[in-house]
């Protein structure tokens, strides 16, 4: 499983509004491993640099001056990420610019480019609800080391999202490793595992059946019959 974790720094919030590219960085993960390679670029986006993006990233007009322009690039960035599964933070910022510079030259976007796109934002406000979701936030909650990390860039973002993303998902590598391993006290033939015995059912009796459905109406009643899965006997009474 190839995966690039990716950050980028504009000219300003909006594409749509002629801003620009002007940093990428991304990091490579092969089976949940940092690799080591990694793409970083500065871009000349041929515009001026709003001051409010400058405060950010401290990128200046000067800095980029002798830079190459997005088309000098594109080849050596379409080739890194290429078939890779993408991890951003904000995933919808960073792919609409990147989309923009693309479509600009005529290039394939990137859900045609890459297999698909993980939002780490979307995934930490959906794991702790109304906790802060920023880098920042998410490196103190896993204990990440972001001190030297006084201005944002791409490829330090990029990196610190990398063991991020790593941390958020780790009980999803444990139960990967878990599915792979046979059970305790199972039985193998030359090495297999042996034929499994047919897995016992146990069904509900009815005085358990009933204190389910009981359950349900008092979920529809706080939920003004909105329960999915009321019997429609049991979903006419508590309406």
């Amino acid at each position: 499983m190839r995966q690039i974790v990716l950050d980028t720094e504009t000219t300003g919030l909006d594409w749509r509004n002629g801003d620009r590219v002007i940093e990428i960085g991304c990091v490579e993960l092969l089976n949940r491993n940092l690799t080591g390679r990694h793409f970083h670029v500065f871009i000349n986006p041929g515009r001026g640099i709003d001051a409010e993006a400058v405060a950010v990233h401290g990128i200046t007009e000067e800095f980029l001056a002798d830079k190459p322009k997005f088309a000098a690039i594109v080849d050596d960035f379409e080739a890194f990420v290429r078939d890779g599964e993408l991890i951003i933070h904000n995933a919808n910022f960073d792919v609409g610019f990147l989309n923009h510079e693309l479509s600009l030259l005529g290039r394939p976007k990137l859900d045609v480019l890459c297999g698909g796109v993980i939002d780490t934002l979307k995934m930490a406000k959906e794991q702790n609800p109304g906790k802060k979701a920023s880098l920042d936030a998410l490196c103190d909650r896993y204990e990440i080391d972001n001190g030297h990390r006084t201005l944002h860039g791409a490829l330090l973002d990029a990196e610190l999202l990398a063991e991020v993303y790593l941390a958020m998902t780790r009980g999803q590598e444990s139960l990967i490793m878990a599915l792979d391993e046979p059970q305790p006290g199972a039985m193998e033939v030359d090495g297999l595992p042996a034929e499994r015995m047919p897995v016992r059912v146990l069904r509900a009796n009815d005085a358990e059946c009933e204190a389910h459905v009981a359950n349900l109406a008092e979920i529809a009643k706080a939920n003004k019959g909105l329960c999915l899965w009321l019997p429609p006997e049991a979903e006419a009474a508590a309406a």
